[in-house]
């Protein structure tokens, strides 16, 4: 803080100008100083001279987690916002106080979760996201004014439980989210039991996806319970973002549904409830109306004294009674279907129920009945003629019955409905006792006796009828055939026509296409007509079968009209286009410009050194040799910790072990009788070999040493050792005594005689893969969890995975590390200088990490060290490996899709270093494996999908000017082996042998001259033996 000197204030106590503007100006340069400590602290970048300023979480993954968020606290805003507008939707409806609650609590949880989050996202990606806003800082208020401030509000003005805003509290920690995450299932819960509580209408797809996210909610929150006390734990803090995504799919759903109930479900809803309404108030009406009819006409019989005239008084007073009756009813049950904080109907006893729903119509027709009583009585009673008392007790009658049987039929149709649940109308319960009522004894003889003479008599009838129609029918014919005569002598048509157009039909004569008749002509197309005589004339206007014929010059000059349009179309073809070749990429640069697109751009910087150095070392790899290893896809590689042999394992069940020299020759083939080779494992030594079956692990003999020779045990199987489960992954202990098979949720330790030496439990974990540590006290494994502490499974989302350390001397869980992405693969690093760490693989496009092993308190965990992240977008799958002699690489072959990218970073700074398209390769590499022994130059082996197997090292001889032709032999970018099967197998390689293909080459070599560049002469050395090859084939 700059000082500033003290001023002798004025008379009036007020400081001097140049004391405010000396203090204006301090206070501005310290702002102006601050701001740049700020700009420049931000601007810093992290740099890699030692260990401690490597960043866990680069920029990258902060922009991403960033936007993760940002996407996530969208999708709430959403959801809230439909809520809310449900909630305004649904406020017009009857019985809603329920449903608006329940949408009240669901917007405070959701509000709690999103509060949660961005506190977890604040602390994992400080730099982009802030910290939540507290409001635990507002300035309290004590009771007494609290209460003071309630009296003082009216009940009219007050906030309902359902309109409020929901408010979060501040307090909630991160620990909570177990709590949050079931409290949330539980809300949603009772949202969708109080939507299914409106009869009216039931949407099957809100049901679904508010189920479906309670049940994944439920599983999060119970696999949670296990971190108690980690989530400030980074590996969990990023595990419970992952699942941000997961929940915003079903909040994306639930928000799509709610919408589409919002705009279908609500106004179906207030429509029942609306019709309902307006039954009660025509109900109402009409109960009003015939109370009045009733009162009028008591006026006319209120002076009868005689005993008839009292019955009348009687009825029409009890009409009177249940006319207002149902009248009152019905407004009561108006009022209560239009409240809204009355309880549904399920929950309403039932006599509250049938006395508000049905009492109004029961009530109103027990009045009409009492007023037709009366009024048939008062037409006796009032000394009517007989007539009129007749007529009216006749029709009264005649509509109290009817009024009887609708009613009658109503109740049936309500007790079929109760008794059958609505599987049978009341017309199918009816036909049923109709049949049953039938098969009687008495009944059905008498329904035979019936039946019999029903048929006899409709036989008599249509008999009766057959015999009146035939008779009508000639009588009919007869004065038909009469009146055709005599119109056709009157008209004088000619009944003859020539033999061609009396064997054709009549519409044929004069609707002939140019097409059926030959080349369009104004000669051809003419209509052929019907003479007077009979003949077919080309001139004659008129035909027998067309009443409105054309004129022969109008004729004439369409048909002329078509000849010539046909001629010019006949004449002027449609030009074809000719397709244009356009120059695509791979067609329009040179290898030198491919090459130079394949290379990265610089390393930063910031970089060390050590890792500017690598880079040229990886530039000039390439593939150098290319063995026709096996006849199937390769599955799998790994070179001898002495790198002087590699061993493959393929799916045409061998497995071949090759000498790695100057050029890598076929050593051994180790034939498997069943099953395919999925793993091999050299022993820490390199003297043995395993190879991995689906429920076997076969042991091979020691490997011989010595160059040209061999003895007669070596590559010979020493054992087979059959496992009961199936064998995921197998991997040796650091001292080669022994080895461990991976088999479901249990890792079996096995000595080289197959004997079982342990058994370690990994509870309900699925384990991919494991290692070893180097001191042989605990194991690090990889897998899902197939199932929750209390046996609860995702409902749609993806299931948990773990990274967790066993202990081996306590035989137990040490700690376990949540993932989301499918991990496959656990790789520990030999080079321990900078501590224990581990290469994670996993699927589905998910980039590799490094996670070091540390010890807190007394108890190790896994921290995430780096996420080794590419260029641009990469859909990754299939292992990653460490290179380098130090393991100072990490290198990923993505066989997603027949990519085959290969993908190099430093193992310290996360840097990218390499990276080999798939295009130029040919995009079908399977597996990858880096010699450690080799560090100047580098060397790897990559198989591919067609069995081939690719040596990738520095080609030391190509900066000769002017190589001999052997030496050109070497310098092939794919120098073809033979094959190294002893056995007689039939391959897809060339027919070529490696005599014909060295020959053909220095041939195409003379032709060409050896002026040329060495990119240029790769190039048509490629070329010269393509079309050598396709002579000779």
């Amino acid at each position: 803080m700059p000082k500033f000197e003290e001023e002798t204030e004025s008379a009036t106590g007020r400081p001097s100008a140049s004391s405010r503007r000396e203090t204006i100006l301090s206070l501005v340069e310290m702002l102006l100083r601050q701001g740049d400590d700020h700009d420049s602290g931000l601007s810093q970048q992290p740099t890699f001279e030692d260990d401690k300023d490597v960043p866990t979480v680069d920029e990258h993954l902060q922009t991403a987690g960033a936007e993760a968020f940002n996407r996530f606290q969208k999708r709430i805003n959403n959801l809230d916002k439909e809520l809310r507008n449900f909630s305004n939707a649904a406020r017009q409806l009857g019985s809603s106080a329920a449903i608006l609650s329940s949408a009240f609590h669901l917007r405070t949880r959701i509000a709690h979760i999103l509060y949660l989050y961005r506190l977890n996202a604040a602390d994992l990606y400080p730099r982009k996201i802030k910290p939540p806003v507290s409001t635990s800082s507002a300035p309290e208020i004590d009771d007494k004014t609290q209460r003071r401030s309630k009296h003082r509000l009216s009940s009219k003005h007050r906030v309902l439980p359902h309109v409020a805003r929901p408010t979060v509290d501040s307090n909630i920690d991160l620990e909570e989210f177990p709590n949050q995450f079931e409290a949330l299932a539980k809300e949603v819960t009772t949202f969708v039991n109080c939507l299914n509580e409106f009869p009216e209408f039931t949407d099957e797809a809100v049901n679904a996806s508010i189920s479906s996210f309670e049940g994944d909610l439920k599983y999060w929150a119970n696999c949670l319970h296990n971190y108690r006390g980690q989530f400030r734990y980074p590996a969990v803090q990023r595990y419970i973002q992952d699942l941000a995504l997961e929940m915003g799919e079903h909040i994306d759903s639930i928000t799509s549904t709610l919408s589409m109930f919002i705009e279908v479900g609500v106004p179906t809803i207030r429509f029942a409830q609306k019709h309902g309404a307006t039954n009660l108030l025509n109900l109402s009406t009409v109960a009003t109306f015939f109370s009045a009819v009733t009162a009028t006409t008591l006026q006319f019989s209120f002076e009868l004294g005689t005993r008839t005239g009292d019955a009348v008084n009687s009825f029409w007073f009890l009409s009177l009674v249940f006319s207002i009756a149902a009248a009152v009813n019905s407004l009561l049950g108006l009022t209560w279907k239009q409240a809204m904080y009355r309880s549904p109907g399920h929950r309403v006893p039932w006599w509250v129920l049938i006395w508000i729903k049905r009492s109004p119509l029961i009530f109103l027709v027990l009045s009409v009945a009492c007023f037709s009583i009366g009024l048939c009585l008062f037409t006796y009673a009032s000394g009517q003629s007989r007539v009129t008392s007749t007529i009216t007790t006749v029709f009264t009658v005649f509509t109290s019955f009817g009024l009887a049987a609708v009613s009658a039929w109503f109740a049936s149709e309500r007790w079929a409905f109760t008794r059958h649940r609505g599987k049978k109308w009341l017309g199918d319960v009816l036909i049923e006792v109709n049949e049953k009522f039938l098969q009687l004894p008495g009944i059905s003889s008498i329904t035979h006796g019936l039946r019999w003479s029903s048929d006899w008599a409709s036989r008599r009838v249509a008999s009766a009828g057959t015999k009146f129609r035939r008779v009508k029918s000639i009588t009919k014919s007869i004065i038909s055939s009469e009146g055709e005569k005599t119109s056709d002598i009157e008209n004088g048509i000619p009944m003859t026509l020539s033999p061609d157009d009396a064997r054709a039909p009549a519409s044929a004569l004069s609707r002939r296409r140019p097409s059926e008749t030959g080349p369009a002509s104004p000669l051809m197309d003419s209509p052929t007509t019907v003479s007077s005589f009979g003949s077919p004339s080309p001139t004659n206007p008129y035909t027998p079968t067309s009443p409105t014929p054309q004129p022969v010059g109008k004729q004439l000059w369409k048909n002329a009209f078509r000849t010539v349009k046909m001629s010019s179309v006949i004449s002027n073809p449609i030009a074809t286009r000719s397709p244009r070749r356009q120059r695509t990429t791979s067609s329009s640069l040179l290898p030198s410009d491919r090459k130079r697109m394949v290379t990265e751009p610089p390393i930063k910087a910031t970089v060390r050194s050590r890792v500017a150095a690598l880079v040229p070392k990886l530039k000039c790899l390439e593939p150098t040799q290319d063995v026709a290893a096996h006849q199937a896809l390769v599955r799998h590689l790994q070179f001898s910790p002495d790198g002087k042999f590699l061993a493959t394992s393929s799916w045409d069940r061998t497995s071949v072990i090759f000498r790695v020299q100057v050029m890598v020759t076929h050593h051994r083939t180790l034939a498997h009788a069943k099953g395919f080779v999925g793993q091999v494992a050299w022993s820490p030594t390199g003297h043995l070999l395993l190879t991995k079956l689906n429920r076997a692990v076969k042991v091979w003999t020691q490997v011989s040493y010595r160059h040209h020779f061999s003895t007669a045990q070596d590559g010979v199987c020493q054992r087979t050792i059959d496992r009961p489960a199936f064998v995921e992954a197998i991997t040796w202990f650091p001292g080669g005594e022994a080895f461990l098979s991976v088999e479901g949720n249990n890792v079996a330790k096995l000595d080289l005689k197959g004997k079982v030496l342990g058994t370690y439990d990994f509870g309900s974990m699925k384990l991919q893969d494991v290692a070893v540590t180097p001191d042989c006290s605990r194991l690090l494994g990889v897998g899902p969890l197939l199932e929750s502490p209390n046996g609860l499974r995702p409902s749609k989302s993806r299931a948990e995975k773990r990274l967790t350390v066993y202990n081996l001397d306590r035989k137990e869980i040490e700690h376990a590390t949540p993932v989301l992405n499918d991990v496959k693969d656990i790789t520990l690093a030999r080079n321990t200088r900078a501590g224990l760490v581990a290469l994670v693989s996993y699927e589905n496009k998910a980039p590799p990490q490094l996670w070091k092993l540390e010890m807190v308190k007394d108890v190790a965990r896994l921290t995430l060290r780096h996420t080794y992240m590419p260029k641009s977008q990469v859909d990754f799958a299939g292992p990653s490996y460490f290179g380098g002699k130090n393991d100072e690489l990490v290198l990923k072959l993505n066989w997603f899709l027949l990519a085959g990218d290969i993908h190099i970073w430093d193992q310290e700074s996360g840097a990218l270093l390499h990276h080999v398209r798939a295009q130029d390769l040919g995009g079908d590499l399977t597996c990858i494996a880096w010699n450690h022994a080799d560090d100047n130059p580098f060397m790897f082996a990559t198989g591919s999908h067609d069995g081939a197997l690719r040596i990738w090292t520095k080609n030391e001889r190509q900066s000769e000017p002017h190589p001999s032709l052997s030496a050109l032999g070497n310098q092939l970018p794919f120098t073809r082996s033979a094959s190294p099967s002893e056995m007689d197998i039939q391959r897809t390689e060339s027919p070529l042998t490696q005599q014909d293909f060295e020959s053909s080459f220095a041939n195409s070599v003379e032709s060409l001259g050896t002026g040329l560049s060495s990119s240029s002469g790769n190039r048509e050395r490629v070329v010269a033996f393509a079309a050598t090859h396709a002579e000779m084939s």
